[in-house]
């Protein structure tokens, strides 16, 4: 937001006058109150805050231990336990999660250790939610055992947890695993919790930390952990690296039939359950597969087994390794077959916490020691690079700009990046918390906004919502108390300090309370629109929601300042490998890191002069607004107006909700109006220019295989009753760390009503589109004039000779003996008797030598390295086209007049010139002799040393003619270009230079020449050299290019 402009004041201030003395008054008090107004919120107001998301968490999970414990989770509408649906197997959503372990005590004790830092006053100096951590910990122990083999490891439920339970591998490690291993690391002090001493003490004959109550703890959450985990490796043994999406925590993976833990009777699970062999589904997710090395490794290091860190590694990178080539991820892919399962792609619902544990993973194991033979998976820097290249395909390809109404992510196409839906989950929300981790603080603010507004708008945050129809996509209108939201809030207040965010988030408390309240618990919204409430306490609101929400009405927690590589799972469990498993000498690194981490973050926003809040003085505030159809709702201005207006599409408007504090009553948002500035505007939003383009249908025309996918794109046979839909836009690039704004061009997104990817293309042939007019001003067709493609025929490479065959085999025969000409004569001393009587000796060595020098010619080539590579699959000429550049300049000469060839290699369709000269130099220092161009048509000179021009001018006049030179080929060699690429697939998407000959043309002799030379340079260095050493012929190609209304459609190529 930004003030507008206000009148001047028909009278100046004059220092003693009537009106200097007030004002002087005035700006004294303004510079007193200052302080307090540039904080956004009192002390006492967050303290406030703070303690009523403090009675928030206590009325959940006093309600859980009273009627719920020790089941899983907390039903608040009937005050009972939900427990298993043993019922009916197939009701995942509840069976998936609860697994019979008091799973909501296990989400909570690390949010009680949280809570135990800032204790409220208390006049008996207590520590109630101390007490309350300690004695969740003892209940777990009682239930589950110490998890030792004797009889202490068996609790009153189960020994450990040996439980008929078929769970999700990815909710028992994220919600039990870490749930435990976090307990354990505040209980022993890896974590802290402040005024809490874990010292280790022996009293008789028991050694640990010794608690109120005669508990003492030594590491049981530590061995249950363990427990827990081994009892979920068995999912992971599969062919693919990928987890089983279920296992049962007694039987293992008996129901998964290809499973090789089933293949083997002796040692396999054949015989513990033969009945239940049906088909499961081997679906996993993303997420679930690869979100699994923040717990594992933590365990791998607490308890010196390596297998847990080695198995979540290795489903990681089976994740990644399996990404499109625009560098996406899917959502689904199958466990067994490692095959996408859907194409369908985004940032939210089975893929999000992949990217978190991406970026986290490098945090968490940041100057460990790791495995150096295999450091491209199993270094830190290993996930700070998959995470970058995740980054960079999801801002390239998901991320919709502020020409779309305001920044935002969509749903689009796994291999092509075309969209797919227009909608955005919940889920999503925890992206902006991430982006604030890795630095992309703008990004994070821009799409933060959004959500706040969806939230603003709906008093929770729907399951899934339009962005095209401003609606709740599929019916999914339920809010279970997810925290990704407000998670992000907390992350991005931590990094920025603004109250924007302080404000939201008692917007969401109050949201919370006045909905969501229960006498015996907190219910999720079945309908964030009805307010219908859904009779379950899913176990993250007490382990996530409540703890980020504390932890943002707590500025001075000791995990808000303290200065250490831990970080939060996705469950919002803190972990961190302690101090006492870092060795103090760093590993020798035997090959040097490909990714380096940023070695600063950016600054926050700098706050606009005279306002509050950096984020409310964005232009684009109005924007996410707008979006989101804010603008829509009731207001504090509207409350006289008749409210069954919004009834139909918003039935949970009412006067409660119109008068909340937090909600409607001003705009914008959260911010008490006194902090928003007054009169102020916003910015223009980013127009699109679209339009669809429609062809005629012709007569006689097949529309059947009108349109062909390729590897890149479409590709359009016919342009009878074609449709382009274009946009237009321009790209940025990076040009010494500043972005350019490069020239505006059309896109076309959409061909025929099919989605075309950001980064696709529209192939058209020549013959295709030479019936239409090419001055046509919505398609005109336009030569280019930086670049053409340099058309070479290369045959095969002729077959070995035999000799080279005899003298490879010799060589391999006398290896060690060093080169035989460097021997002297040798001298048989062989009986002339035994010549004449067993002349076996030299004529068999003859004749042997006879029958190799006879052998037949090798019928294959033998293996061409990468980066040489040349077809010759069926030993016939082939014909390649190279991109080369034009010459700019006073010597630029036109090119010569030849017709455009074929692409493919034909008899009938030779190329224009078979006489090929190449330089053995640069052809700076000496002067060509006066035969070579007059009897070659193609003259290759090597790049560098000197200028174009310079070459030019050492190649003497020549009488013009068909047989004499037509063109010179500069060759650029890889380490003369920005792009290092040296192979001929990348080689064609890298942009040369255009060559500057800054001088007209000249004979060596100095005088003008009358027949200027044309110039082209390509690339490829040797193989480009080798090409033209083998060519039969050698022609051009000019390239095309296709403007509308004068600007260039950039993604259509002509071939």
């Amino acid at each position: 937001m930004r003030p507008t402009g206000r009148p001047l004041r028909r009278h100046a201030l004059v220092p003693g006058g009537a009106l200097f003395q007030p004002l002087c008054v005035v700006l004294l008090l303004w510079t007193c109150c200052w302080p307090t107004l540039a904080s956004g919120m009192t002390d006492e107001a967050i303290a406030d805050l703070r303690q009523e998301t403090r009675d928030i968490f206590y009325h959940g999970y006093d309600n859980y231990m009273k009627h719920a414990f020790p089941e899983d989770e907390l039903r608040p509408l009937s005050c009972a336990p939900l427990t298993r649906d043993r019922q009916n197997p197939a009701h995942i959503e509840v069976n998936d999660v609860l697994g019979n372990y008091s799973l909501t005590l296990i989400d909570s004790l690390s949010t009680l250790a949280i809570l135990a830092s800032t204790p409220p006053p208390n006049k008996k100096g207590g520590n109630k939610a101390l007490e309350e951590f300690q004695e969740g910990i003892k209940l777990l122990v009682e239930n589950y055992g110490d998890g030792t083999p004797g009889p202490g490891g068996e609790g009153a439920r189960a020994r450990g947890f040996d439980l008929d339970s078929k769970v999700q591998v990815f909710e028992t490690v994220i919600r039990g695993v870490g749930g435990l291993l976090s307990a354990h690391q505040f209980a022993v002090g890896d974590l802290p919790i402040r005024g809490y001493d874990a010292k280790i003490q022996k009293r008789k004959r028991k050694e640990g930390i010794f608690w109120p109550k005669r508990f003492v703890y030594n590491g049981q959450l530590l061995r249950l952990a363990t427990d827990l985990a081994n009892r979920l490796l068995p999912a992971f043994n599969t062919p693919t690296g990928l987890p089983y999406p279920r296992v049962n925590l007694r039987h293992g993976v008996p129901f998964y039939a290809k499973s090789p833990n089933n293949m083997d009777a002796a040692h396999g699970q054949c015989a513990k359950d033969p009945n239940d062999k049906g088909t499961e589904i081997t679906e996993t997710c993303s997420a679930g597969a690869g979100s699994l090395i923040l717990e594992f490794s933590t365990l791998s290091r607490l308890t010196g087994n390596p297998d847990y860190e080695r198995v979540a590694k290795e489903a990681f990178w089976a994740v990644w390794e399996r990404r499109s080539s625009i560098g996406l991820i899917g959502a689904g892919i199958d466990a067994e077959t490692g095959h996408w399962v859907s194409s369908y792609t985004g940032i939210g619902a089975g893929i999000d916490s992949f990217f978190e544990y991406a970026l986290k993973s490098h945090i968490l194991l940041s100057g460990l020691p790791f495995d150096q033979a295999n450091a491209a998976t199993d270094s830190p820097e290993a996930f700070l690079g998959a995470w970058i290249e995740a980054h960079d395909g999801i801002k390239r390809q998901i991320y919709r700009g502020a020409q779309h109404q305001h920044p935002h992510y969509a749903q689009v196409d796994l291999y092509t990046g075309a969209i797919r839906a227009f909608w955005i989950d919940s889920l999503s929300a925890f992206y902006q918390g991430l982006l604030t981790m890795a630095g992309k603080l703008d990004e994070a603010i821009e799409t933060h906004l959004l959500y706040t507004a969806l939230w603003t708008r709906y008093s929770a945050m729907p399951e899934r919502w339009s962005t095209a129809t401003g609606n709740i996509e599929h019916g999914l209108r339920w809010w279970g108390g997810r925290p990704e939201w407000i998670e992000s809030t907390w992350y991005l207040y931590q990094a920025t300090k603004d109250p924007w965010y302080l404000h939201t988030g008692e917007m969401a408390l109050r949201d919370i309370k006045r909905r969501c309240w229960t006498k015996c618990g907190w219910a999720g919204l079945q309908d964030v629109r009805t307010g219908e409430l859904s009779d379950r306490m899913e176990s993250f609101f007490l382990g996530e929601t409540a703890k980020y929400l504390f932890l943002l009405f707590d500025p001075s927690h000791p995990l808000n300042t303290w200065d250490a590589p831990f970080v939060f799972t996705t469950e919002g469990h803190p972990l961190i490998i302690p101090k006492r498993l870092r060795h103090a000498r760093r590993m020798k690194q035997a090959t040097p890191l490909v990714w380096q981490p940023p070695e600063t973050c950016p600054l926050p926003p700098a706050h606009v002069p005279f306002t509050i809040s950096a984020t409310a003085a964005r232009p684009d505030v109005f924007h996410a607004a707008s979006l989101a159809r804010l603008h829509l709702m009731p207001t504090i201005e509207t409350l006289d107006s008749p409210l069954i207006e919004f009834s139909a599409d918003h039935p949970s408007i009412s006067m409660s909700d119109v008068r909340s504090p937090s909600n409607y009553t001003y705009y914008p948002w959260t911010l008490p109006p006194e902090l928003v500035p007054r009169n102020a505007t916003s910015s223009p939003m980013a127009v699109r220019t679209t339009f669809d383009l429609s062809f005629p249908n012709m007569p006689n025309t097949l529309q059947v295989g009108a349109l062909q996918r390729v590897q890149e794109g479409i590709l359009v046979n016919s342009m009878s009753g074609l449709r382009l839909g274009m946009v237009r836009e321009h790209e940025k690039s990076l040009v010494l760390e500043k972005q350019v704004k490069m020239d505006e061009h059309f896109r076309i997104y959409a061909i025929s009503n099919i989605a075309l990817g950001r980064d696709e293309k529209v192939f058209m042939s020549r013959a295709t589109i030479d019936n239409f007019n090419p001055l046509d001003p919505f398609f005109t067709r336009t030569r280019d004039a930086h670049t053409l493609d340099l058309v070479i025929d290369v045959p095969p490479l002729p077959a070995a000779a035999s000799s080279n065959a005899l003298v490879n085999l010799l060589s391999d025969a006398l290896y060690g003996l060093g080169n035989i000409s460097e021997f002297d004569a040798m001298h048989l001393d062989v009986e002339p008797d035994t010549l004449e009587d067993e002349p076996s000796y030299l004529s068999n060595f003859l004749s042997s030598l006879q029958a190799l020098l006879s052998a037949p010619l090798p019928t294959s080539i033998p293996p061409i390295s990468s980066s040489k590579r040349v077809d010759v699959d069926d030993q016939t000429t082939r014909r390649h086209a190279i991109p080369a550049s034009l010459p700019t300049g006073p010597g630029a000469a036109p090119m010569p007049d030849t017709t455009d060839p074929d692409v493919a290699h034909s008899i009938e369709n030779p190329l224009s010139w078979d006489k090929v000269y190449i330089h053995p130099n640069t052809l700076c220092d000496e002067r060509l002799d006066i035969e070579i161009p007059k009897q070659h048509q193609i003259i290759v000179i090597p790049r560098g040393d000197c200028s174009f021009s310079k070459k030019l001018s050492n190649i003497p006049a020549y009488p013009p003619h068909v047989a004499s030179l037509q063109l010179v080929i500069i060759v650029s060699y890889p380490e003369q270009e920005e792009d290092t690429k040296d192979d001929l697939e990348a080689r064609e998407q890298t942009q040369l230079v255009q060559p500057l000959l800054d001088e007209a043309q000249h004979t060596p002799s100095g005088l003008p020449r009358p027949h200027p030379i044309p110039l082209i340079m390509v690339g490829g260095g040797d193989q480009t050299l080798e090409f033209l050493k083998r060519a039969e012929g050698v022609g051009m190609r000019r390239r095309y290019y296709f403007r509308s209304q004068g600007v260039k459609i950039g993604n259509l190529i002509v071939l």
